[in-house]
């Protein structure tokens, strides 16, 4: 599976709240450019929605050079 390509606005707030969904699936309620400022969202968001499963999380942009090494290693087993 290829990673779809982050935007620059995204590169620019890598931290971010999701939100977890059935079938294993997600959704990105929020971005942040420091960690600390997602962590203080959090707490809010859980008083507001404390039935709600979110979780802090380092969106780190993947590049294709990187996409392409995985690829070609783990075909090579």
């Amino acid at each position: 599976m290829i990673p779809t390509q982050q935007t620059y606005r995204e590169k620019l707030y890598p931290w971010s709240i999701i939100r977890h969904l059935p079938n294993m699936q997600r959704i990105t309620v929020a971005r942040f450019r420091r960690r600390n400022d997602a962590l203080d969202h959090l707490q809010v968001l859980r008083r507001l929605i404390p039935n709600a499963d979110l979780t802090v999380i380092f969106d780190a942009p993947v590049t294709n050079t990187e996409v392409l090494t995985s690829t070609r290693l783990h075909n090579r087993g």
